[in-house]
């Protein structure tokens, strides 16, 4: 008998077109998804992880040229970068609603906006008003991102696997910020404009946003609102969503999951990244500055610092999942971390640093970082899903929140701490340039005093100052008058304009520069004391300290998971059908 075939009617493709409509925006998989499908999507968060960072982090690596394109004020740069963090804190917040709407969306429409304003908007703002509208724009959805994320890791991965997934993601700053450094090393030398560079970011941003807009998915409601252990309990974990009244799990989010275990830790972390957070705002200034590193230079040895901390990450991540265990790694790399900040403090205040020594010290500072960090993150979701595990995504709020107004806080203050910089990055290019100019005329202007300059530059033919310079010049060099005379004759010849900055600023930067090493130190030390505040908080998280008493509590588990094994039916269609 031969089979009839209906051809398509001229309805059948709009609705094709609908369905096809429909999975842009309704994302969840029923099922738990095979191994290859979940690796693919753990991949594809990490990537969208990475480029998100990678657009927020840019502004860092040419925040010289940045400064002097707008002329825009240091103190007005970091006021910048706060308003964005307290965005990004907000938005953090807002974020919370992944535990009802779901996860993907809020990475989908980051990824838009972001690449929009990062590609188009950042580098078409004309004053440093509009910039800084764009980097609090990119800023607020960056926050968003930062929840969603690292939801959807944990959703895609048990908790036996649960430290390599969050060392994966936490790749996300990390390349993010290895890109920004790798990039602009090997382009600035022949793309100087700093608009390229966001634009290159924004492109590699929308580019990734078309991938995660066609194959970016999420769990469903009713299996992503559980503890997984292994992967053994995917079928479980279905046979129980059937029975789960999610609502019920989402009532009143923010009060279950604010408690002692979870923001006291956030805070802890967020001290503990201080020195991350500098590494990404404030290297290239700080390596420009004090130790006379060109920007590419600069920026070379933040690929050192983020490669690093990206194998370290990832390696520790793997090997905390092998052993069962986190807090030990959380305290190797926190103690590490101090030792190691505590001599990064100490270069600071010794101008002849090879470039060689900077690459050994920041690599060993970077790993410690991330020997702790990845253990971390593992460990806090693990410490949320005890508290309510159908609202992580709120608890990753709170966490992002946190780490927002501790960044902002910290750039606060930085200027208070080191009030040398602002001087340093408003007028300290130029006058390296005028340097390099005018050196011997510069040399010369150096014996003057304030008074007598501020004189001269009012008229250079005060008989009563010109005077007084012959005689400091002579008296400071141990020259005849004669020579003195043609001393100040040549450092004469400077264009009007340029001896006018030389005496407004000329001083208030050489001084800066004499006081920033010593500075820039007392920074590192803060720093250094976050990273000690952050050691106690590991023991608010749930996770035990010793292998055997890990492997003791997965044995007790097991059995518990094998009698839910044998208490289901089967004949049981569905159980055989997610089975196979």
């Amino acid at each position: 008998m031969t089979e009839t075939v209906t051809p398509p009617t001229a309805t059948d493709e709009p609705r094709r077109v609908n369905s096809r409509m429909r999975r842009l925006w309704y994302r969840d998989l029923d099922h738990y998804p095979p191994s290859k499908t979940r690796y693919r999507l753990l991949a594809l968060v990490v990537l969208c992880s990475v480029v998100m960072y990678y657009q927020q982090y840019v502004a860092g690596s040419v925040s010289t040229s940045i400064l002097a394109y707008y002329q825009m004020s240091f103190r007005f740069y970091l006021t910048v970068v706060v308003v964005s963090s307290v965005a990004g804190a907000v938005a953090s917040l807002v974020a919370s609603i992944a535990d009802r709407i779901g996860r993907a969306n809020i990475v989908v429409v980051g990824l838009l906006v972001v690449g929009l304003v990062t590609c188009f908007g950042v580098p078409n703002a004309t004053t440093k008003l509009s910039y800084a509208i764009a980097l609090c724009a990119v800023g607020f959805f960056e926050g968003m991102v930062l929840v969603a994320t690292p939801a959807l890791v944990r959703d895609f991965s048990p908790q036996e696997r649960r430290g390599a997934a969050m060392g994966f993601w936490t790749l996300g700053p990390v390349l993010g910020s290895l890109m920004v450094s790798l990039v602009a090393s090997t382009t600035l030398d022949h793309l100087p404009r700093w608009q390229d560079q966001f634009r290159i970011a924004g492109a590699v941003g929308l580019s990734v946003f078309v991938l995660a807009l066609f194959c970016l998915r999420e769990l469903a409601p009713r299996i992503r609102d559980q503890i997984m252990t292994s992967l053994r309990e995917r079928v479980l974990a279905e046979v129980r969503a059937r029975g789960m009244q999610v609502e019920e799990a989402l009532k009143r989010p923010f009060r279950q999951m604010l408690g002692f275990n979870t923001i006291i830790p956030s805070l802890g972390v967020g001290l503990y990244l201080l020195f991350y957070l500098s590494a990404v705002g404030f290297f290239v200034i700080y390596f420009v500055s004090v130790f006379g590193f060109s920007q590419a230079q600069a920026n070379g040895l933040g690929n050192w610092f983020w490669s690093a901390d990206a194998v370290a990450v990832v390696a520790v991540g793997v090997i905390s999942d092998k052993l069962r265990v986190r807090k030990p790694f959380m305290v190797l790399g926190g103690v590490c971390a101090v030792a190691m900040g505590v001599v990064f403090a100490g270069l600071a205040t010794r101008p002849h640093t090879s470039y060689a020594t900077f690459i050994v010290v920041i690599m060993v500072m970077s790993a410690a970082r991330g020997v702790a960090y990845a253990p971390w993150m593992a460990a806090y979701t693990e410490t949320l899903e005890s508290r309510n595990p159908a609202l992580v995504a709120t608890g990753l709020a709170i966490w992002g929140w946190t780490l927002r107004l501790v960044a902002a806080a910290a750039f606060l203050i930085v200027p208070f701490i080191v009030p040398s910089a602002t001087p340093v990055a408003d007028f300290g290019a130029h006058a390296s340039k005028l340097q390099a100019e005018y050196p011997s005329q510069i040399a010369t202007l150096k014996l003057i005093d304030k008074a007598t300059l501020t004189r001269l530059q009012a008229n250079v033919r005060d008989p009563k100052a010109i005077m007084a310079a012959t005689q400091q010049i002579a008296l400071a060099t141990g020259v005849s008058p004669g020579v003195a005379v043609a001393d100040l004759l040549a450092a004469s010849k400077i264009p009007p304009a340029d001896r006018k900055f030389l005496a407004a600023h000329g001083r208030e930067v050489l001084q800066a520069r004499a006081v920033a090493p010593k500075e820039w130190q007392r920074w590192w030390y803060v720093c250094v004391a976050g990273e000690i505040l952050f050691l106690p908080t590991i023991f608010l998280l749930v996770g035990r300290w010793k292998r055997s008493s890990a492997l003791r509590d997965e044995q007790e588990h097991d059995e518990r998971v094998n009698a839910e094994f044998e208490g289901l039916s089967s004949s049981d269609q569905y159980i055989e059908g997610v089975r196979n």
